[in-house]
Parts: C-alpha cells; sequence; structure tokens
C-alpha cells in the first residue's frame, strides 16, 4: 500500500480514472474469502490525507500500532486455555504476512521466535 508522496505521485500518474481504479493501483485491495477484490476505501483515502499533511488524530485509522476498530495494539497475548498462544490479524496484517506463510519456532529462555521459512533471523 503506498503511502506519503508515493501514493500523492500515483494518484497525480493515474490521472481521471475511477475511484475503484486508484484505490487498487495504490494497493489498497484484499481478497475476500471467496477470492472476489475487496477494496478499502477508507484505508486509501485515509493514507491520501495523511500524505496531504492532514491528521485525523489518535485511533483513527488503519496506522501502525492500531488494530481492529481503531484499538491500540497491547503488543501482548496470553497463552489460553488450550495452550495456544494466538497472534492477532492487526499483527499479520503489519508485517504483510499471507495464509500458508510458514515459520521456523526457536525456542530461548522465555521467549519465542518466529523466523520466516527461508528468511534469516537478522531480519527485522
Amino acid at each position: 500500500m503506498l503511502t506519503g508522496a508515493d501514493i500523492l505521485a500515483k494518484v497525480k500518474e493515474l490521472g481521471d480514472v475511477s475511484k475503484t481504479e486508484m484505490a487498487t493501483a495504490c494497493g489498497y485491495v484484499s481478497k475476500k474469502k471467496d477470492g472476489s477484490d475487496r477494496v478499502n476505501f477508507t484505508a486509501f483515502y485515509e493514507a491520501l490525507l495523511n500524505a496531504k499533511g492532514i491528521d485525523l488524530g489518535a485511533g483513527a485509522g488503519a496506522g501502525a500500532g492500531v488494530g481492529k476498530g481503531g484499538r491500540k495494539l497491547s503488543y501482548a497475548t496470553k497463552v489460553q486455555g488450550n495452550g495456544n498462544l494466538l497472534v492477532g490479524k492487526a499483527y499479520t496484517a503489519m508485517l504483510d504476512l499471507e495464509p500458508g506463510d510458514e515459520f521456523e519456532i526457536k525456542l530461548g529462555k522465555k521467549a519465542i521466535r518466529l523466523i520466516p521459512v527461508g528468511g534469516s533471523e537478522e531480519e527485522d
């Protein structure tokens, strides 16, 4: 998804196209469960406003550190009753992870690291 000067340049380059084509070309599209496209106009318009220097305030939009419903992410989780750890969609979206992405689990003293299969441990 384009932001800042990149989104402004792309919108200018596209010229007179539909709003759907514009948002899609800037990367504000995802796949629904049925395989069809979903254009995220809200995030697109908020990115445009931010690029033009208009801040909608804390909790508005899909900025870093903001999860579903505009809630601030806590960057903490708990072990569930069944022993599983859950990493929510807001976190995986921030990392551009897709269903099927695989990770190697590295266990340390009271720490768990997830390393993308084929990636290096030094990547941040």
